[in-house]
């Protein structure tokens, strides 16, 4: 149960987002860029709620410490306290305002591609609702601490321009998974790539081995001595750096590299952790290891 002094404490780490600005410049998409970041995200949050949000992460067990709430036009009358409330969140919390701003030619085709009406149109055009919006939020604009441009962006340089601002200094460009899984159980859905360990002997007709699993260094040391074994590791780490690199400069933030042989028992399994240790040395990448059929035999 968290004390008023576990609050103090946890209001001095906390850290809010309040990300604003330009229906049609990119609000959705910052959003899901700083998800992928492990900031907890609220969108379209009344301004009225940003200081009950921050006293309940406070109080939360375990705390959330980086919260961003996207607040727009699309809060209607609510939006107008928008400043007043900023102003007195920053005198007990680290608030920042991200400001997106997008030329009037941008956003207007931005609207015409989606074929919806701007939320401040009514009956007119959607330069007219752009023209209100712009009056609306002159004044957040002019406080705002950041203000990103994304007229000459597309999605995904938008996402990297966010990662670059705000990830954390330990956070990693791309979160990667190794996960070894029996082809008898099915292919992994969500899989990025897939690879077949098939080839190598089945430690399964081993009478000494059946028993024991790819975790445990005899079936390892069995499965990595294979002909063949050392060379398909090697070459598939090498095939696999200038994936990871591509996947860095397009902010694809995460990989699911799955690894199968008949039961996901023995060779994938093995296999699978030899190839997340090679791969924590390269620089940008957090590397773990799931066994999806381990013990489903």
């Amino acid at each position: 149960m968290a004390t008023d002094g576990d609050t103090v404490a946890n209001a001095e780490q906390q850290e809010v987002l309040i990300v604003t600005g330009m229906s049609g410049a990119g609000r959705s998409t910052v959003a899901n860029a700083l998800e992928d970041l492990d900031w907890y995200v609220v969108d379209n949050l009344p301004p009225q709620m940003l200081r009950p949000l921050i006293e309940l992460a406070n109080r939360a067990e375990s705390g959330l410490p980086r919260i961003a709430a996207v607040v727009d036009v699309r809060g209607r009358n609510f939006f107008s306290d928008l400043r007043e409330m900023i102003q007195s969140l920053r005198e007990g919390t680290k608030v920042r305002v991200l400001f997106l701003e997008a030329s009037d030619a941008v956003l207007v085709r931005r609207f015409e591609q989606v074929r919806r009406p701007h939320p401040l149109q009514g009956d007119g055009t959607i330069l007219d609702g752009i023209s209100a919006e712009r009056t609306r939020l002159r004044e957040i604009r002019e406080s705002s601490d950041i203000i990103v441009d994304t007229t000459d962006l597309n999605i995904h340089q938008l996402a990297t321009n966010i990662t670059d601002t705000f990830a954390a200094e330990d956070t990693a460009d791309v979160q990667v998974t190794v996960m070894s899984f029996g082809f008898k159980y099915g292919l992994p859905a969500d899989a990025d790539m897939v690879a077949d360990a098939r080839f190598l002997p089945n430690p399964f007709w081993n009478p000494e081995l059946r028993p024991h699993t790819g975790l445990e260094e005899v079936v390892r040391d069995y499965v990595l001595a294979q002909d063949g074994a050392e060379e398909f590791v090697q070459g598939y780490v090498s095939a696999l750096r200038p994936i990871m690199s591509g996947y860095q400069r397009e902010n694809k933030r995460h990989a699911l590299i799955a690894i199968g042989c008949t039961g996901g028992k023995h060779r994938s399994v093995a296999i699978a952790e030899e190839l997340a240790a090679r791969l924590r040395s390269f620089p940008g990448l957090s590397v773990n290891t799931k066994h999806r059929d381990l013990g489903r035999e």
